[in-house]
């Protein structure tokens, strides 16, 4: 193989490098940030997919977060691939902050259930009789009425941000190609 190590790395030292990454965490965003830019559709629908994914690691269903990102993109007419990238912003280090960001707010819309502590679970009888009853009311329901708020905001911002970027990044390519074409569109015909 062209590009393969002269020794191979083990289970530990891939775990370490997914959790604290080599280079650095700025190089992994970047990293990130090229790949969405470097998608091939339109400004509107990488931008709404990359919305799509931010909106969908809001939501409480841990295991579906692609599931739902990818119906939410196609709903919002985006990119699929796009939204698989954006939900990279549910990562382990910011799910603290989302989950406890979203129960609170949903504790205060709930404001019956503002004071009320979280009852006993039982996780025996949980998973034994699949009775999700017992998240749903104390935890699940909170969580998911207090997400839609910042579902809406933080996909408004990423939309924004994602469209401008990836409309200065397509144009500034396409002014690269007709410059390396000598002044030719991309139909071949000579522009002023």
């Amino acid at each position: 193989m062209l590009f393969r190590r002269r020794k191979p790395i083990g289970v530990p030292e891939r775990i370490r490098i997914f959790l604290w990454p080599r280079r650095s965490f700025s190089r992994s965003f970047q990293y990130f940030g090229k790949r969405i830019l470097r998608l091939t559709a339109t400004p509107h629908a990488i931008a709404a997919g990359v919305a799509a994914g931010v909106m969908a690691s809001w939501t409480p269903f841990l295991g579906f977060h692609f599931v739902i990102a990818a119906v939410l993109a196609y709903i919002f007419a985006g990119n699929i691939i796009a939204s698989a990238l954006g939900t990279a912003f549910g990562n382990p280090l910011s799910f603290p902050f989302i989950w406890t960001a979203s129960y609170k707010l949903g504790k205060y819309i709930l404001i019956n259930d503002f004071h009320d502590a979280v009852s006993t679970i039982h996780l025996g009888r949980l998973f034994k009789n699949l009775d999700l009853h017992q998240l749903w009311q104390p935890i699940i329901k909170p969580m998911l009425i207090g997400c839609l708020p910042f579902m809406l905001v933080s996909g408004l911002l990423f939309y924004v941000a994602t469209y401008i970027s990836v409309s200065a990044f397509q144009n500034q390519r396409r002014r690269k190609l007709m410059k390396r074409r000598g002044g030719r569109d991309l139909s071949g015909e000579q522009t002023v």
